[in-house]
C-alpha cells in the first residue's frame, strides 16, 4: 500500500509550468521524502473495511498526507518547533529557506482539496470528505492542538485530561478524517464511519503517547529526527507526567480499546487490526 501512495503521490504533482519550479521542487522534497505513510494507509484501509474498492480513495489518501506534509514543514520552522531535521535530512527551511518552505506548506494545504474535489466521485461525496478534512486539520482540529501545545509550554499545563486534549487536536483529529475518509468513499453507513472514528480516537492517542516514549527512549538515527528535544524545551509529554512505564501501559489499553471497535467490520479489519498493533511496536 505505500508502494502505491507514493506512486499517487508522484503523480499529483505533475503540475503546469505556472508553478514555479522553486516551488515544486520545495513541495516534492517534503511530500516525497519518505515517511510511514500511516495516514494515507489508514484512509485506504478503512475504505477496504467498509467493503469499498481501496483505488477509489487513493485521491483522498493522498489529500491527507498532503495535510500531514504541510503541517511537518510548518512544525519545523523556528517560530514552532525550531527542528532542523525531518525523516533523515534537512528540514523544508533549512533547504530552500523559510519563505519558501512556508509557501510550500500553504500550496500542500490547498492542493489536498483540489486533489479531493478533482479525484473523488460522486461529487457529494467529495463535499464530505473536504468537509471532514477541513474540520480535522482546522481551527478546531490540529492547528488549534498545535496552538494550545504553545501555549502550554509557557503555561505549564500539568494534567494528562489537559494532554489528550491537546493531542485529540493536535494529531487525533487528522487520523480520524483519514479514516473516515476511506468510509465515505466506501460509501459506509453511519455505525460505521462511528466505527472508524472510534478507532482513530484510540489509535490517534496511543500514536502520541508512542512518540513521546520515542524520544525517549529512540535514537535519532531511526527516528530521521532529534531525539530527547522534548526534555530540553520543556514540553508537556506522557513521559513526563507519568512516567515510561505507566506511559506504555496507557498505549497498550488505547490500542486494545481501538480493536475491539473494529468488531463490526469482521475479517475486513483484519488490516486495520494489524496496523494498530504496529503503532505502539514501531522504533521510528
Amino acid at each position: 500500500m505505500r508502494e502505491r501512495v507514493e506512486a499517487a503521490l508522484q503523480s499529483c504533482l505533475k503540475l503546469s509550468e505556472d508553478c514555479p519550479p522553486r516551488l515544486l521542487e520545495g513541495i516534492g522534497y517534503s511530500l516525497l521524502g519518505g515517511g510511514k505513510r500511516l495516514r494515507p494507509v489508514l484512509t485506504l484501509m478503512a475504505c477496504e473495511a467498509c467493503g469499498g474498492d481501496a483505488s477509489a480513495a487513493m485521491p483522498a489518501a493522498c489529500a491527507v498526507e498532503m495535510i500531514h506534509a504541510y503541517s511537518l514543514i510548518h512544525d519545523d520552522l523556528p517560530a514552532m518547533d525550531d527542528d532542523e531535521w525531518r525523516r533523515g535530512k534537512p528540514a523544508n527551511h533549512i533547504a530552500f529557506g523559510e519563505a519558501n518552505a512556508i509557501l510550500a506548506g500553504d500550496a500542500l494545504l490547498t492542493l489536498a482539496f483540489e486533489t479531493i474535489a478533482g479525484g473523488i466521485q460522486p461529487p457529494e461525496v467529495a463535499a464530505a470528505c473536504c468537509l471532514d478534512l477541513a474540520r480535522a486539520a482546522g481551527a478546531e482540529g490540529m492547528v488549534g492542538g498545535q496552538v494550545a501545545d504553545l501555549e502550554a509550554e509557557e503555561t505549564s499545563v500539568g494534567t494528562v485530561e489537559q494532554l489528550e486534549a491537546i493531542h485529540r487536536r493536535k494529531t487525533g483529529r487528522l487520523l480520524c478524517a483519514a479514516l473516515t475518509l476511506g468510509g465515505r468513499v466506501a460509501l459506509a453507513d453511519p455505525q460505521s464511519l462511528r466505527s472508524l472514528q472510534v478507532y482513530g480516537e484510540n489509535v490517534g492517542l496511543a500514536f502520541q503517547i508512542a512518540d513521546d516514549l520515542l524520544d525517549v527512549v529512540g535514537t535519532a538515527e531511526k527516528m530521521g529526527k532529534g531525539a530527547r528535544k522534548d526534555a530540553s524545551l520543556g514540553k508537556l509529554t506522557y513521559p513526563s507526567l507519568l512516567g515510561e512505564a505507566e506511559s506504555r501501559r496507557r498505549a497498550e489499553a488505547l490500542i486494545e480499546q481501538a480493536r475491539e471497535a473494529l468488531a463490526p467490520f469482521g475479517d475486513k479489519g483484519h488490516r486495520l487490526d494489524a496496523l494498530a498493533r504496529y503503532v505502539i511496536e514501531r522504533d521510528r
